[in-house]
């Protein structure tokens, strides 16, 4: 009896201590004869297949994923990281030490246990050059160097029941926030014979999704979308009728993750698991339960970290903070740091003192939306608010100096002034194409009788101009007029001026390697004078000798403050002129101050002097940034700091608060400054409630959708009953990373391109750098060799493998014995003796035997990353093989992107082969980045004349164009601006495409506000559409004009069929459309 009673006062002290919360995001599930394996709260977590109490095997920082069981169930193969990088362990299925497989810097996620239960499917980057796939390769689960599979892409697989095949996808859209996808990406299902390389595509060129195949028998299962629900359902396919079948028809939510045991498939929908019978056709839930002592949702006082908008009290006495959400008042001397807002559930952003000290306003979505909300600073925590605008978001304060008005703009772009005596909201002007950075960037101006508004917006021609608003008269008057850029104005204090930037300086810079010319740096400073019959600020001076006036002395009044309180004799109100202006010719009277021509920003003024940022000259070597100001009596610039990352300036003019080098100080607008004490951002703390946190999180991106998103319907999605949806889902979240899968799939509705998520306060693992020498490994019984180094062009100098370097003697064939000493084994992968040896100096050991005797030793310094080297081996390759097959008519240029990458590839290659008489452009995998119009220029330069000397050859004109043929290979990889580019080659009939059709993703985006901590969505904000006024085919692509899907078989014997049918096209193109220079006209007699 007592003993009896004992265990169930341990059982009850067990419970106690560790209770059972709700949980319903079970991911990446794998079932053997007996259990479950999946992962909860970024951890691997066990269960009788039955369900039940599941029980934690692992909790190291990060996220251990894709677990698998062994064949025989003993064994749990999974993608985790406990040594610094993401990489394939096994551990016991009941728990014990993991066992590491592959020590690779790149990704290693695992795939399936091979059959015979000895070694390991994986995928990884490793190898691929290019960051837009994966390849298999096989791992002996003891260890040792991997070997890559046959095929030149891989992202999942399931072996056919004899071994000798696979059923496998090469593209994935799982890791993709796109719900409804129909674009080039999609993931057809293939099945490859490991022996003969025979493959065929069931998916039978299906425009929906197929993915994840699992074998079992004559059925191949998968998860597809082609349903009516057009939700990621359960299918099968028969291997013997070639016929498909719906498993399971959920509607409301997708599958994810199903995974193959001997006669199951145990998957996860909604955050549940489920099991599937294969021969009883039939699944139902898996009900799990969770015992956790919960300490990751439990509310911790956190770092509020680096603040994200400040504001400086009008004396500069203190200074607020937004960080991690909350508004904080720090002294700028002495004093304490306080949180005025603890409120983990709701994000307060855009503190502003008022100028006269006694209030803070900023904005807050304590509501469920953004309104403005005030505090008294002699009552600070009492908090009132203001507005009941709704829907959308706002910006920064600013305060008129009276600090009765506070005008913003908002995500619509209309620039409003609230009043705070009357509680009403005037909407004054609306910009026409302003995106995130520029409203964010958004500045305006009070003049000092807080009459007049003055700020700067986009007008017709796509300049910016400056505008002046009449808050007596409610009149709305230009101040320029749009024929330059001007920007960024700011009040004289003194009424006399009104300043501002304007871009009316031009000076070309030519390129080195054509005729194009750019104009940069042209920013100056200026003055408009705001009354006809004020004095320009550079009128012309007279030195004058100056009478000197007697002046009686006045009685001094003594009084006696001892005792004093001096808070109560508040100084009397200082008298503030009206500011006249005369709004007719107002440009006419606008100068140009002396300050040479550059990059300018962030006006404001005192008395006397105008104060700005100076930024780096475009091109200049050296990229200091400087605080300035101009001496309009003097008419000099001084320096007031180098380096100086943003500032503001207090109501009364005399201090700055800048930001440097990550910390805050407080400067005097005076020449040669130092930083001398640093205001105590450190000690900003808050309280954080996760769930809270996470549920305002949550509710943020959704608003940041409804409004940002280029569309105000939402693409037809019911975005109220999505957010419901997701918010139920929410409660099952452990973790920051799976409040991030939440919101992914939250915005996976809306069927749209670019909606990303990422970063937060996730548990990050730790990272060790691996070192490369650019080389394919290959074994040797207990040792290692040299089997090819990796090697791109000749001229290729930007990356060379270590042993490529002069000097070093180390050849193809070459024994590996040891680094720094340290022998290597064949049982472990080589990789592990290069841990933290990122781009550090190594001896190596080496020999043209497997024997230490009569080694020799070469000391290299590591590759940080050997992508890019296999990136340029395959690039040259392809080119080569162009040049041969067509006996050096044809030109082979790759683009890899349409950013800085991408066009510096189109620079060098291009101009490199302007004599060849054809081109084959590749842009297949290309990544995108921006608008690709100079791309097609650069391709689209026909010829207008050619030019004659006496000696040499005649050149054409323009220069540097090519005016051949031209054929560009595209893929399904090629996305975004990689969509856009085959789009406008097409369009200006540059050539045909040549491939498989691309991504389809040509809906932009353009920065929106970020997370309350720190983390971050995409917005799509504008979409592309056609002159004929129909829409660029989203979620589609761009077709080719001559299709060739990608062939595994040949591809698996090195051979790349796209890349063959550009040859034959080009070389037929050659005979129909080449180009012929003129001949030289005979000379006339004149």
């Amino acid at each position: 009896m007592n003993r009896l009673l004992l265990i169930g006062l341990l059982c009850f002290g067990f419970h106690a201590a560790n209770a059972q919360i709700h949980a319903g995001l079970f991911r990446y599930p794998d079932v053997s004869q007996t259990h479950i394996v999946f992962t909860y709260g970024n951890d691997l977590w066990i269960v009788q297949k039955s369900g039940g109490l599941a029980y934690r095997l692992s909790s190291p920082a990060g996220i251990e994923s894709f677990p698998k069981f062994s064949p025989d169930g003993k064994s749990i193969a999974f993608t985790g990281n406990y040594d610094g990088n993401d990489d394939v362990y096994t551990m016991p299925m009941l728990g014990g030490v993991p066992t590491r497989v592959t020590y690779h810097g790149q990704s290693d996620r695992v795939i399936d246990w091979y059959p015979d239960g000895k070694n390991i499917l994986f995928a990884s980057p490793r190898e691929s050059g290019r960051e837009r796939f994966n390849q298999f390769f096989k791992a002996k689960a003891t260890g040792g160097l991997p070997e890559k599979l046959p095929l030149p892409y891989g992202e999942f697989a399931s072996f056919s029941p004899d071994g000798k095949q696979i059923a496998l996808t090469f593209r994935s859209q799982v890791f993709r926030n796109w719900k409804r996808y129909r674009g080039g990406w999609n993931a057809a299902i293939h099945t490859f014979n490991l022996e003969t390389y025979a493959s065929e595509n069931i998916s039978l060129n299906s425009n929906t999704a197929d993915e994840l195949p699992m074998w079992s028998g004559t059925s191949i299962f998968f998860l597809s979308d082609r349903g009516n629900e057009k939700r990621m359902n359960l299918w099968e396919y028969s291997t013997t009728n070639k016929s498909f079948k719906q498993i399971t028809q959920f509607a409301d939510v997708d599958v994810h993750y199903p995974s193959l045991g001997q006669g199951e498939i145990v998957f996860e929908a909604g955050g549940k698991l489920y099991l599937y019978n294969i021969a009883d056709a039939k699944y139902q839930e898996v009900k799990v339960d969770v015992v956790t002592d919960g300490m990751r949702l439990k509310p911790s006082v956190v770092s509020a970290g680096t603040p994200v908008h400040v504001g400086i009290a009008g004396d500069a006495n203190r200074v607020l903070a937004e960080a991690h959400g909350e508004i904080f008042t720090l002294p700028t001397e002495n004093g304490f740091v306080k949180n005025i807002t603890q409120s983990s559930g709701a994000f307060e952003r855009y503190p502003s003192y008022s100028p006269d000290g006694k209030h803070i306003a900023y904005w807050s979505d304590k509501s469920g939306e953004y309104e403005l909300t005030l505090r008294e600073t002699k009552n600070i925590s009492v908090e009132k608010k203001l507005t009941s605008y709704g829907p959308g978001f706002r910006y920064h304060l600013f305060w008129s100096p009276d600090s009765k008005k506070i005008a913003f703009i908002d995500k619509a772009m209309k620039i409003k002034i609230f009043d705070l005596a009357t509680n009403q909201t005037t909407e004054v002007d609306q910009g026409l194409r302003m995106m995130h950075g520029g409203l964010e960037g958004f500045s305006a101006s009070w003049s000092a009788d807080s009459r007049w508004l003055t700020y700067d917006r986009d007008v017709d021609n796509y300049h910016q101009g400056v505008f002046l608003y009449d808050y007596q008269s409610k009149k709305l008057y230009p101040v320029t007029s749009g024929y330059y850029n001007a920007f960024e104005p700011y009040f004289d204090p003194e009424g006399k001026y009104l300043y501002l930037l304007t871009s009316n300086f031009f000076e070309p810079s030519y390129s080195d390697f054509d005729n194009t010319f750019i104009y940069t740096n042209s920013t100056k400073l200026a003055a408009i004078a705001l009354k006809k019959t004020t004095q320009s600020p550079l009128f012309a001076q007279n030195d004058e000798v100056n009478e000197k006036e007697e002046k009686t002395e006045e009685p001094s009044k003594e009084k006696d403050k001892k005792g004093k309180d001096d808070k109560s004799e508040a100084a009397p109100a200082k008298k503030v002129s009206p500011v006249d202006i005369d709004i007719d010719g107002l440009e006419s009277r606008l100068v140009v101050l002396p300050p040479s021509p550059g990059n300018y920003g962030n006006v404001t003024a005192v008395k006397g002097k105008i104060i700005y940022h100076h930024f780096a000259n475009t091109g200049a070597s050296d990229r200091k940034r400087f605080l300035k100001y101009f001496d309009l009596k003097k008419r000099e610039e001084k320096t007031i700091m180098e380096n100086v990352d943003g500032y503001q300036l207090s109501a009364d003019g005399n201090k700055l608060l800048i930001d440097k080098e990550g910390g805050l100080f407080v400067i005097k607008p005076e020449e040669n400054q130092k930083t001398e004490k640093k205001i105590r951002t450190d000690e900003m703390q808050l309280l954080v409630d996760p769930q809270e946190e996470w549920t305002q999180i949550l509710t943020d991106a959704w608003r940041l959708q409804r409004d940002y998103f280029y569309d105000a319907t939402m693409h037809g999605v019911d975005w109220n009953k999505i957010k419901t949806q997701y918010l139920a889902m929410l409660k099952g979240a452990l973790t920051r990373e799976e409040v991030n899968f939440i919101l992914g799939e939250m915005i996976g509705e809306l069927n749209a391109s670019h909606t990303y998520k990422g970063g937060g306060s996730e548990e990050s693992a730790k990272s060790v750098a691996v070192g490369y020498l650019g080389i394919d490994w290959q074994t040797d019984g207990e040792f290692y060799k040299v089997k090819r180094i990796v090697r791109g062009a000749p001229w290729d100098a930007e990356v060379r493998s270590p042993l490529d370097a002069p000097g070093i003697n180390i050849q193809e064939g070459n024994y590996i014995l040891a680094i720094n000493g340290i022998k290597l084994s064949t049982t472990s992968d080589p990789f592990a003796a290069f841990q933290g040896l990122s781009g550090k100096t190594i001896e190596i050991t080496y020999n043209t035997t497997a024997s230490l005797v009569g080694a020799k030793t070469a000391v290299v310094e590591t590759l940080k990353d050997e992508s890019r080297l296999r990136h340029l081996e395959w690039i040259e390759q392809n080119r080569k093989r162009v040049e041969v097959a067509t006996n050096g008519n044809a030109g082979y240029v790759y683009v890899r992107s349409t950013g800085i990458d991408g066009q510096n590839e189109l620079i060098r290659q291009l101009n490199a082969q302007l004599n060849k008489k054809s081109l084959v452009v590749d842009e297949r995998f290309n990544s995108g980045g921006q608008i690709p119009d100079r791309f097609i220029e650069m391709l689209n330069r026909p010829p207008l004349v050619f030019w004659a000397t006496r000696d040499g050859q005649s050149w054409p004109w323009p220069p540097a164009g090519h005016f051949g043929p031209k054929v560009m290979l595209i893929n399904g990889w090629s996305g975004s601006g990689g969509d856009a580019f085959p789009d406008y080659f097409r369009k200006t009939g540059l050539g045909p495409l040549i491939g498989a059709r691309t991504w389809g993703g040509l809906i932009g985006i353009s920065g929106v506000p970020q997370l309350i901590d720190g983390g971050s969505i995409t917005v799509p904000t504008f979409r592309m559409y056609n002159l004929d006024g129909t829409w660029f085919k989203e979620g589609h692509g761009v077709d080719p004009d001559i299709s060739v899907p990608e062939d595994l078989t040949q591809a698996a014997s090195g051979k790349d069929a796209q890349l063959e049918r550009a040859i034959v096209e080009i070389e037929s193109l050659l005979k129909t459309k080449k180009f012929t220079a003129p001949k030289t006209p005979a000379y006339e007699v004149r």
